[in-house]
């Protein structure tokens, strides 16, 4: 048992992101031995604890923004009294995720101003969509027989949603959620252009600065932190599979 958690990729990777965001300045000699122009040679405006933390945070709050309103959604267009709707929450769904989240932080700045409150709102807004379509797919793909067999037991419509219908739905929903995750951990970086702190910070400003190491540094945080997230919802989507599987 020990040696299979060693030879855990997800273990590995959260260490290796853990270090660089503890740690970054640890590695400044190689950076300033590979970027001898650039000094200092770590970004150290702030540290990469809180542009990570501030990041996450951005990223969690705006998915648990698309997930609640998403999931309700799903629940509303798949019950008998909201079928009429599906046209319209798709279409509006697909608006969001059409809409360049730049474009949104352009509008959404006059409105609320500098800061993370437009990132939250266009990271909301470009997460909705994978994980509406995937809230109704997974609603509808549940059996019949098995929503039958539910009333027959004499089970409530809500009883049913709650115990039979989200349950089973429950691996498709989080494959949506993965995808909605994912997909801002690397949008959420544009957020440092109307103020945010986020690891887009150093990115940022390395590119305007013509400074590479701080793009390195913020770029390769970012996708580690990506990668991480997703290995984290691969393990979780096996064991709502297995759970599934057993009902």
């Amino acid at each position: 048992m020990r040696r299979r958690r060693l030879a855990d990729p997800l273990l590995w990777a959260a260490l290796l992101l853990a270090f660089l965001v503890l740690a970054m300045p640890a590695l400044g000699p190689l950076f300033a031995r590979a970027f001898p122009a650039v000094d200092p040679p770590i970004w150290s405006r702030e540290s990469f604890l809180m542009l990570f933390l501030s990041h996450a945070g951005l990223v969690a709050a705006s998915s648990l923004a698309s997930t609640v309103t998403a999931i309700v959604l799903g629940m509303f267009v798949t019950r008998p009294s909201g079928r009429d709707f599906r046209p319209l929450v798709d279409a509006v769904a697909a608006v969001g995720q059409a809409f360049p989240p730049a474009a949104v932080l352009a509008i959404a700045v006059p409105a609320v101003g500098f800061g993370p409150l437009p990132t939250l709102i266009a990271l909301a807004l470009y997460g909705l969509l994978p994980i509406v379509e995937n809230a109704i797919a997974g609603l509808d793909g549940v059996p019949g027989a098995v929503r039958e067999a539910a009333a027959g037991m004499g089970l409530s419509p809500l009883q049913m949603l709650r115990d039979v219908d989200l349950p089973l739905a429950a691996p498709v929903i989080l494959a949506g959620i993965r995808t909605s995750v994912i997909i801002n951990i690397g949008t959420a970086t544009i957020g440092s252009t109307v103020g945010a702190v986020t690891l887009g910070t150093p990115i940022i400003d390395g590119l305007v600065a013509s400074k590479p190491a701080y793009v390195l540094q913020g770029a390769v945080v970012v996708g580690l932190f990506a990668i991480v997230a997703d290995m984290g919802f691969a393990r979780l989507d096996r064991h709502l599979r297995r759970s599934a599987a057993g009902r």
